[in-house]
């Protein structure tokens, strides 16, 4: 199928912008022939997910070639920024980082920045910079940030991958396929859940159990039976986990998200109904619960909002820690917690608040190694699912439990 352009887009593949956007067209008529795609639509923004550790010494000097590019056009045209980097370069010793993964990491950033990408280096960018509105068009990568624009803000994006984000910063457009199209956010299935989490490791386990159910990329699950008003920080956990486990792009609340007032106006009433009970979350929870000791606490995945940062340092004040504890936050918010003092009574107990990274993209195995890190113990539902390829072993609780543990050591069971 070959995708119809306009005379713009004629213009960008005949090179008459130059070299960098022909590249980028290129690649997107790939992937839009790939999926489809009858055309391109405009995008406002887009978010790229281009750590170290996945883009490797060749997708690095990829970047590198794209922004010594001297002709025609070679910034972005649209809003675009960054997903959490490889490291934060103040607290690399800590990490047991080497030389040169940071020396990567220094090439990548000085590459996007000459090609005008805004380092804002965080998942959270809905929270952060500027929230995607109903039905506006972007091209986002970090998953969590796809399903929470899609879900809670009515935003359209499709996962993209680096290249793809990349090429819609430089082009200003994506193709318009899935989750661009009305007919893809309907409703494929009916969850009916028994009870409403109140923790946040509660509604990332929520979330798992649906993203297994649910099984695959195109599912949309409509959830029913959430009472009250779930918060940004809750829906972030929930949808995190239920990309993670189910790959799943796009959810609705019935009667909380923006598309689902009411039943009919995402679904048909005849979907097959899955029910989810509160022992289905404890039994996944529990699932992750393979050992008392803990070697290291971490709070990632997603990053830290204020509140979190600000309920963390709560519990933290008159505490020592015996095992470390990582709390990893936004450049955006972690001023904040500075100025608030949450990162002093943190640190005061012996934790370390780390900013602009994220634990699992930060060459987790090598931290584990160099660190002795194994049994690792966090609040993220979305991490203990990823962490075990990583070479850990992942258990999930509440925030309050895991900041026992890492006073005394041990993970009190559920």
């Amino acid at each position: 199928m070959t995708m119809k352009l306009n005379d713009e887009e004629n213009d960008i593949l005949a090179g008459k912008a130059g070299v960098v956007p022909q590249q980028a067209l290129r690649h997107q008529i790939k992937v839009g022939e790939f999926f489809g795609a009858k055309d391109f639509v405009l995008v406002t923004q887009a978010h790229i997910m281009a750590d170290t550790e996945s883009l490797g010494e060749a997708g690095v000097q990829w970047l590198e070639g794209l922004a010594a590019t001297t002709e025609g056009q070679r910034r972005v045209r649209i809003p675009t920024i960054t997903d959490p980097r490889g490291t934060d370069f103040a607290k690399a010793d800590l990490l047991g980082q080497t030389f040169a993964m940071l020396d990567l990491e220094r090439r990548a950033i000085a590459a996007f920045e000459k090609l005008g990408v805004a380092m804002t280096n965080t998942c959270i960018n809905y929270q952060t910079i500027q929230a995607p509105t109903r039905n506006e068009h972007a091209a986002f990568g970090d998953t969590g940030v796809v399903i929470y624009s899609n879900s809670v803000c009515g935003a359209r994006s499709n996962f993209e991958g680096g290249p793809s984000a990349l090429s819609a910063g430089l082009t200003g457009r994506t193709p318009r396929y899935g989750f661009h199209l009305p007919e893809f956010r309907h409703g494929t299935l009916r969850i009916k859940v028994d009870h409403t989490p109140t923790t946040l490791n509660g509604w990332g386990a929520l979330g798992g159990v649906i993203g297994r159910i649910a099984g695959n990329y195109w599912a949309v699950p409509v959830v029913e039976g959430i009472e009250g008003a779930p918060k940004s920080d809750q829906l972030k956990h929930f949808g995190a986990s239920m990309a993670s486990f189910g790959s799943i792009a796009l959810y609705h609340l019935l009667g909380l998200t923006p598309e689902a007032s009411q039943l009919s106006d995402v679904a048909a009433a005849d979907l097959p109904v899955h029910r989810v009970t509160r022992a289905d979350v404890e039994a996944l929870q529990r699932s992750y619960h393979t050992d008392d000791q803990v070697d290291v606490v971490v709070f990632s995945a997603p990053q830290l909002s204020l509140y979190e940062l600000a309920d963390l340092a709560e519990l933290c004040d008159g505490r020592q820690f015996s095992v470390p504890l990582l709390a990893v936050t936004s450049p955006q918010v972690k001023p904040d917690s500075d100025r608030m003092g949450y990162t002093a009574r943190i640190e005061g107990a012996g934790g370390s608040v780390l900013s602009g990274m994220c634990f699992y993209q930060s060459y987790a195995r090598e931290i584990s190694e160099a660190n002795g890190w194994k049994r690792l113990a966090t609040n993220s539902a979305k991490l203990v699912n990823i962490l075990g390829g990583y070479g850990y072993r992942p258990m999930l609780a509440s925030m309050e439990a895991c900041v026992d543990a890492a006073v005394s050591g041990r993970l009190a069971r559920i």
